[in-house]
């Protein structure tokens, strides 16, 4: 669902057979437009390579990051390195190769892609490239939201998020659920290749459905008061998923080897850490709880991610609860599912499945 994709035309024979269009999802007009640099982030964008034959894919360039005191431009690893595929020395460009119909002609050169920092199958779906000098707004612009903070915060159930992606443009939700274990689906290749799942935990959920669509992977996702809080990578019709901004910092730090942190602006003010009437005790014994019979969970037919949440999103004062996701396709739902796991309620979300692109 996260990079959208967009179907070339091709020649046979020498005769031109234009196929039949597959139609990128509509998109904000600030955030697919070509810009006059340095550019503001929150854009679409893409590697040159990213395309195949019959398709090509764009997704979003999220943020300004500082990596070993150099401006680098922050997205997931499916965007910038083509789910690992991308050779050292790729453009990339601002907009992406959607915008262009493929060709890329007269987009801006805004980063090369200088491999991988940060592989798939490392929690996280990250990657970043470094900014060709002059390309990029020096301090960090986002489309609509401005210079983000340059310190983060922690999700938390209930907190208020927003984000500036190429499809939707700007958003704004509520996570749903933190601590999340989901397996998400890839491709090898634009709308194709070889295709198989990495397995994540510890992720966040956000709804509603609106937050984003296919095309806006690698946005940073911002606490109401403009701390990045999560990267997006996947989601479905109903919600979006993102790594916790921690795990993604922590990454490249390599455990003290590398320095890595985000260009805003220093800002006083965070969200409250008890949010929605549940206090953080209540959400780590609840976690506990998840994670001790995690493993049952998933071994039960249809049963897609486990998270921890509230009982009831409506209600603004309610008691946490493990979430089990099941697949909605499933002609026969779980009927095991337990109400309550050692004294914790159980909230049972019948789901679409979750992609990556």
């Amino acid at each position: 669902m996260r990079r959208a994709s967009f179907r070339r035309s091709i020649w046979i024979f020498a005769a031109v057979f234009a196929l039949t269009a597959v139609v990128a999802p509509v998109a904000q007009a600030a955030n697919t437009a070509i810009q006059v640099p340095p550019v503001q982030l929150g854009t679409s964008g893409s590697s040159l390579n990213d395309h195949t034959n019959f398709f090509c894919c764009s997704g979003t360039l999220g943020s300004l990051v500082l990596y070993d005191g150099q401006p680098w431009i922050l997205s997931n690893n499916h965007v910038l390195a083509r789910s690992g595929s991308a050779a050292v020395g790729e453009h990339i460009i601002q907009p992406g190769l959607i915008e262009s119909g493929c060709s890329g002609a007269g987009a801006n050169w805004v980063a090369t892609y200088q491999g991988n920092k940060v592989p798939l199958g490392h929690n996280v779906d990250t990657a970043i490239a470094q900014v060709r000098a002059g390309q990029v707004d020096p301090n960090g612009q986002i489309l609509g939201i401005g210079s983000p903070c340059n310190s983060t915060s922690t999700p938390t159930v209930g907190m208020s998020v927003k984000k500036a992606g190429r499809t939707t443009g700007l958003t704004t939700g509520t996570i749903q659920a933190t601590n999340l274990s989901v397996r998400i689906a890839y491709e090898t290749a634009c709308n194709g290749g070889r295709t198989f799942s990495e397995t994540y935990t510890n992720q966040v959920d956000i709804t509603p459905g609106t937050f984003s669509a296919g095309g806006d992977s690698g946005s940073l996702i911002l606490s109401s008061t403009n701390h990045p809080v999560a990267l997006l990578y996947a989601g479905s019709s109903q919600d979006t998923v993102a790594n916790p901004i921690a795990d993604v910092v922590n990454a490249y730090r390599a455990g003290g080897a590398h320095t890595f942190s985000f260009v805003g602006v220093a800002c006083s003010t965070k969200e409250a850490p008890v949010l929605e009437g549940i206090s953080s005790l209540e959400v780590e014994l609840t976690a506990a709880v998840k994670e001790r019979h995690e493993l049952d969970l998933f071994a039960l037919p249809g049963v897609m991610g486990v998270g921890v949440g509230r009982l009831d999103d409506e209600k603004a004062l309610t008691e946490p609860a493990i979430i089990v996701y099941v697949d909605a396709d499933r002609a026969a739902m779980p009927r095991n599912i337990p109400t309550e796991i050692d004294g914790v309620k159980v909230r049972v979300i019948a789901h679409d499945r979750w992609v990556a692109r």
